[in-house]
Parts: C-alpha cells; sequence; structure tokens
C-alpha cells in the first residue's frame, strides 16, 4: 500500500507552530497597551481608537523589511537585533509624518521552522515595540519548504501610526533660509548591506559583525515630545537612496538642501567600507545614512529654542545645511 503523505511529511509542521505561537506571547503582552482589544477566536487584530484625542485622526501605516542584513543575521547566529531593525525601519518612516506608532504587525516566512531562532527574533521585534511605545498585536508565520532552504528566514513589518490632519508634516511649509537638524544614526541601520557584503569578505564580516549587525536607531521617544511643543517643517528618515533621495523627498519645487560635510562625525565603518570598496563619496551618500539617521528641518527663527529644548533633553544633534533656492539642484555638498 502506498504510503499516505501529510503536511507534516511535506514539510509544515502545524503543532511546531502552534507551540512557537504560544511560546511568543508573553513577549507579545509587554508590548501591549489598553487599546488592544483581545477576541479569542478573532481572525484579525483588534485596535480601538477611542482613547486618542484628536479631532480629525489621520491613519499612517507603513511596510518594510530589513533586506540583506538578514543574510549576515543568519551566517553568524544573531537574530534579536533584526527583530528591532524590523521595526525600526517602520516606525520611523510614519514618524516622518508626525504620526505617533499605535501597533504592529510582523510576517516571517520560513524554510523550516526553527522555534529559538524565531522566538528570538519576535524577542527583538517586541523589543523594538517597546522603544518605539507601540503594541506588537499580530502577525503571520510562515513555513515554506522549497521556496526557502531550512536555515533561511525572512522577515516584514506592517506599522500604523495616527497624526492630527492639521499637523501633518509634509515639507510644504519650508522655505529658504531654514536650518536642516541631524540626530545621529546607530551605525549602518538597515541599508546598503548588498554593497557591504561585496566590499567584505567573510573573514571581515565576522570581525565586523558587532557593527555590522548594531540594529537600527528609533526615534520615536525621542521626536515625539519635540512635536508637540514646536514646528517641524520636513522630518527624513535616511535610508535607501540616504541624503539624494530620502532628504530630498521632503522638499518642495525650486529648493535646494546646502549640506556641510564635517558638520558631523562619520562614524569610522563608513570610513572603512568607503576605503576597502574604493568608493565615491556621492555613491557613499546616496547608500549610506554616514552617521545621519534621521533629518528634521526647521525655521532659522525657531532654531534657537528647539536647540535649547535638545540640549536640555540631552538628545544629540548636528546642525548639519540649510535650505537655498535652486531649480535645477536639490542638494549640494560643500
Amino acid at each position: 500500500m502506498k504510503k499516505s503523505i501529510t503536511y507534516k511529511t511535506s514539510g509544515v509542521d502545524i503543532n511546531k507552530a502552534n507551540v512557537f505561537v504560544n511560546a511568543i506571547k508573553s513577549d507579545m503582552a509587554k508590548t501591549k497597551d489598553a487599546a488592544v482589544i483581545d477576541r479569542k477566536g478573532s481572525f484579525g487584530a483588534l485596535y480601538a481608537l477611542a482613547g486618542e484625542k484628536f479631532k480629525q485622526p489621520v491613519l499612517v501605516s507603513s511596510t518594510d523589511g530589513v533586506g540583506t542584513k538578514l543574510l549576515l543575521a543568519q551566517q553568524f547566529g544573531v537574530h534579536h537585533t533584526v527583530g528591532i531593525d524590523l521595526v525600526a525601519m517602520n516606525v520611523n518612516d510614519i514618524l516622518c509624518t508626525g504620526a505617533k506608532p499605535l501597533f504592529f504587525l510582523d510576517y516571517i516566512a520560513c524554510g523550516k521552522l526553527k522555534p529559538k531562532v524565531l522566538q528570538a527574533v519576535v524577542k527583538g521585534i517586541a523589543q523594538g515595540c517597546q522603544q518605539a511605545g507601540c503594541s506588537l498585536i499580530g502577525g503571520e508565520t510562515a513555513e515554506m519548504p522549497g521556496m526557502y532552504n531550512a536555515e533561511e528566514y525572512d522577515l516584514a513589518g506592517f506599522a500604523v501610526g495616527v497624526v492630527e490632519k492639521s499637523k501633518i508634516i509634509d515639507g510644504r511649509k519650508i522655505a529658504v533660509g531654514d536650518c536642516v537638524i541631524g540626530l545621529p544614526s546607530s551605525g549602518i541601520h538597515s541599508n546598503g548591506y548588498s554593497l557591504v557584503r561585496k566590499v567584505f569578505n567573510e573573514n571581515q564580516q565576522k570581525r565586523l559583525k558587532k557593527e555590522l549587525l548594531m540594529p537600527t536607531k528609533i526615534y520615536v521617544k525621542e521626536i515625539l515630545p519635540l512635536l508637540e511643543k514646536f514646528l517641524i517643517k520636513g522630518a527624513a528618515h535616511i535610508t535607501g537612496g540616504a541624503f539624494y533621495e530620502k532628504l530630498t523627498k521632503v522638499l518642495p519645487k525650486n529648493m535646494c538642501f546646502v549640506i556641510n560635510k564635517g558638520s558631523w562625525p562619520v562614524p569610522k565603518i563608513f570610513q572603512l567600507i568607503q576605503s576597502q570598496g574604493n568608493i565615491t563619496d556621492s555613491e557613499m551618500y546616496r547608500t549610506f545614512n554616514m552617521g545621519i539617521g534621521f533629518a528634521l528641518i526647521i525655521s532659522n527663527q525657531d532654531k534657537s529654542k528647539i536647540l535649547s529644548y535638545l540640549k536640555r533633553k540631552q538628545i544629540e544633534y548636528y546642525e548639519i545645511g540649510s535650505v537655498v533656492k535652486d531649480s535645477r539642484k536639490r542638494i549640494i555638498f560643500n
């Protein structure tokens, strides 16, 4: 008699998945606030907006992943930091609109469900949500043999935040003479790793793994109180495309950023990447954050009081540039 085929013998173990889901519940619980509604049997995660005091609330959403940084995490068996990265890539983006992150969901795809590995990933996601002040309310784990090798997994995240309609930050108020303030990054963050892996061989990657796997900084708790007190004309999360694409995204027409190189310290890891890879300045500033993970555009009139606030709160910052009139260029480096 022909042997019966089951889902488990095909490579998908539902019982193991259920054990994994139960194991991560405690990490998820640490992130949940009073707006999370737990309903046994619900096919969707529930979150109440009733407690938020807005006249015209606007929901802001983002979805993103971690890119090929995951390959290094899997190579070196360091899995919790990429969970923080996943949250950061999403909540920092919605923060640019002035939105407060509310909740987060994750999607994990793998070749074979390895509970210890994925629990470390989710623990990192929960840590990231705690740093961002948002609730981890759900997700999906898909075991997909044939699509991924047994040791491989991939991540995607989804964040939702809320902002008062009248307080949406969109760059429309940016004017000539405005100042660009940069907040330092924690390292490479989560962009440019295809180039990083090309520059460094495996032994070098191993030697530099601490720097290469440093999690992306989450700026929510620094920026949100600032938005409540001052007019911020523009905000940019410096990720893929970096200064040339992400920073200039907030500029109105016929305006240009003048960015002053040397106005902030470029971390050694970027200097090492550039020298070893023989990479041009323009390529570096188009690919990497170069030590500035988040940028704010503020009025020159408001600069002194905003900088005083940042100093008082011990938030590290640098004055990195200004806005000028230019109909041809979007960014100039001095």
